[in-house]
């Protein structure tokens, strides 16, 4: 016998009354139950909720799994995150319950990437994830990588994404201290410390490179990686050269993994031999080369380029460098490219990308480099796509392009000549040399054969007396470095160039912002420039001895902003030229003689040029035109000479002048 309580009875049956229409339409004297269609039951908007108030009613539920198909927990998620500082992560610990059953990361990850609300749980029900949690979810897993069961990190360099995602009670004192300091200190400028010059750097830093070296040494001092964005010709090498020496104070083992274009591995080596003899490096390039890393903790310097890199990638991802450093890092702009799953294997301490273009085509260019050099930063491919490239590109958004320069601003220097131009000569010039391939390479090595046994078989009087024996030889030797396809009269023995893949490469990096003029002796080798210019829809004006309407050329390049690049031949362009809309001269084949390549190079550096300009010379290595510019050294008062033929400079090289220069 049970003793009925009239009042709780009739609160009980108000409270059940109160959780759904249907029924408060059931409701009579002898009604001892209350029914629902499965369907309304099993509402989701319906049952949890009212489980939920039930429960804290002390009502106790029996059965719900026992429906039959239902595989629901009946059970509202209760989610708590604390957000601790870790070495290099923040490291976010996630509750997430339903009921007693507690839900892995990687099962609401698996809820989240496919979309769906329902997250299976161990127990084989599922539990049910609001629509603000999914969104919330989605953040966080675009922020950071799943560590473990319950805890997710999220690297520092994304400190300004931890205080958007989550609220302040769920920052961890340390981690709110740590956020303050990036605030301060990542500001701008005016926090960076100056660092003192090596004193093992052979040379003397300009002031917008002391700028670099030191915010390179502010990067590593959080361990925060970073983009160096310099504008061609203001030194990203030699501020890298000089930041893996001021290493030397900073770390045990300073090994370092320098990545660059095929193009580049010759002007690396020479400048670290200028700069900074001390550095002791190993070249890991061309069909001989080792392939092991069993040695590298002897050289401060590993140098590889990409293809290498891409071939080499089985033990190079094996050793744990110091820094990377990856040289014209557009090269790995596109994410799904063979380059960029290779260089994301690699292992080291932190990472730096350098570029004169950080963004040649689309925002979405800036992704692959930073997501390399600053993991975690950008998030997602998806996720950057649809929050920034996307509405930036397609729909010119100024709210997400603001958003997107803040949260790279402090990870990116980029100087232009413009802005720095106070700090730098009129005119700098420089040297890039061009590293034949194979073929290329075999067809130079036969004509500098033939050459070398005519010079060693004919006497010191005989090459005096035929001079243009010795010009013809050298100057077909000067062709082959320019495309064996210059070569007339002969059967075609190929058509590959070093230099007009590099020219091309540098082009494509400078059409947007910058003029160029292109100069060689050889027509011929302006036609093949002209044809790959053409392929490209890159626009171009063209000017050589046949060129009837000269000015009208010029006032083309001039005045149309189309025009970005003006190919001239030495002999037709060398004088009475006045283009001051360029600032980078390229110089296909140097010569002998300074005086007429300047000449070439003042076309643009004239009064009425407000711009810096870079003047370039490109040279194969390991060629006659390497080996005479080390000559116009020994022979510079020759170039000063009132005559300056070919004859002349020739009649000034002995036998053992001209065997050197094919030896």
């Amino acid at each position: 016998m049970v003793k009925r309580n009239d009042v709780e009875e009739a609160a009980f049956k108000a409270l059940l009354i109160a959780q759904h229409p249907y029924f408060e339409e059931q409701l009579t004297d002898d009604l001892h139950y209350f029914y629902l269609h499965k369907k309304r039951f099993l509402d989701e908007d319906w049952f949890l909720n009212v489980f939920d108030e039930w429960r804290r009613e002390g009502i106790t539920i029996l059965g719900f799994n026992e429906l039959e198909g239902n595989k629901l927990n009946p059970d509202k998620v209760k989610i708590t995150i604390k957000v601790l500082s870790g070495l290099n992560w923040f490291n976010t610990v996630v509750n997430a319950k339903f009921g007693k059953k507690k839900a892995t990361l990687k099962q609401i990850y698996r809820a989240v990437k496919n979309k769906t609300k329902y997250v299976q749980l161990d127990d084989g029900t599922m539990g049910i994830l609001p629509v603000e949690w999914i969104e919330k979810f989605g953040d966080y897993f675009n922020s950071g990588e799943i560590a473990d069961a319950d805890t997710l990190q999220i690297p520092k360099v994304n400190f300004l994404t931890v205080e958007e995602l989550f609220d302040e009670a769920m920052l961890d004192e340390k981690v709110k201290q740590e956020i303050s300091i990036y605030h301060k200190k990542l500001a701008g400028f005016e926090s960076i410390k100056a660092v003192d010059l090596p004193a093992e750097f052979n040379g003397v830093l300009r002031p917008y490179q002391q700028q670099g070296l030191n915010w390179l040494n502010f990067l590593d001092d959080f361990n925060f990686g970073g983009c160096l964005a310099d504008d061609m010709g203001l030194g990203k090498t030699v501020q890298v050269i000089c930041f893996i020496l001021s290493q030397r104070k900073k770390v045990k083992q300073n090994t370092n993994l320098v990545v660059v274009p095929t193009s580049l591995i010759y002007n690396w080596q020479q400048e670290i031999a200028k700069f900074a003899p001390s550095i002791k490096m190993k070249t890991i390039y061309g069909a001989d080369r080792i392939k092991n890393n069993t040695d590298f903790d002897h050289y401060e310097v590993i140098l590889t380029s990409y293809g290498t890199l891409l071939a080499d990638i089985v033990f190079l991802k094996d050793h744990v460098f110091n820094y990377v450093f990856l040289d014209e890092s557009q090269q790995i702009k596109n994410p799904e490219s063979q380059r960029y799953k290779a260089v994301r294997l690699l292992n080291s301490r932190n990472k730096i990308v350098l570029t004169g273009t950080p963004i040649e085509n689309n925002t979405f260019d800036i992704y692959g480099q930073l997501s390399f050099a600053c993991p975690g930063l950008l998030g997602s491919k998806q996720f950057f796509k649809q929050l920034y490239s996307t509405p930036i590109d397609q729909f010119k958004s100024s709210k997400r392009a603001i958003e997107l320069q803040e949260k790279i601003k402090p990870f990116i220097l980029r100087r232009t000549k413009q802005q720095v131009a106070a700090d730098l000569p009129e005119k700098t010039e420089m040297v890039v040399y061009c590293e034949m391939k194979a073929e290329q390479r075999a067809i130079y090595d036969a004509y500098e054969k033939e050459f070398r046994e005519y010079i060693s078989a004919t006497t010191g009087d005989d090459l005096k007396k035929t001079p243009m024996n010795v010009l013809k030889g050298i100057t077909r030797l000067r062709q082959v470095c320019d495309s064996p396809m210059l070569i007339k009269g002969e059967k075609m023995p190929g058509n590959a160039s070093a230099k007009i893949d590099t020219l091309i490469e540098q082009i494509e990096g400078k059409k947007q912002q910058h003029k160029i003029l292109v100069f060689s002796q050889f027509v011929a080798m302006l036609d093949l420039v002209k044809a790959e210019l053409k392929n490209r829809n890159i626009g171009f004006t063209y000017l050589t001895g046949q060129t009837r309407n000269r000015q009208a050329v010029i006032e083309e390049f001039q005045n149309n902003a189309e025009i970005r690049v003006f190919l001239i031949s030495l002999k037709a362009g060398g004088v009475g030229l006045n283009l001051t809309q360029a600032d980078y001269v390229y110089l296909l084949d140097p010569w002998w003689n300074p005086a007429v390549e300047n000449q070439a190079i003042d076309r643009c550096h004239r009064i009425g040029q407000d711009k810096n300009i870079v003047a370039v010379r490109l040279i194969c290595p390991d060629t006659v035109e390497e080996k005479i510019m080390i000559l116009q050294d020994s022979k510079r008062g020759l170039a000063n000479d009132l005559i300056k033929t070919d004859a002349s400079f020739l009649n000034s090289l002995s036998k053992t002048d001209l065997l050197g220069l094919v030896s």
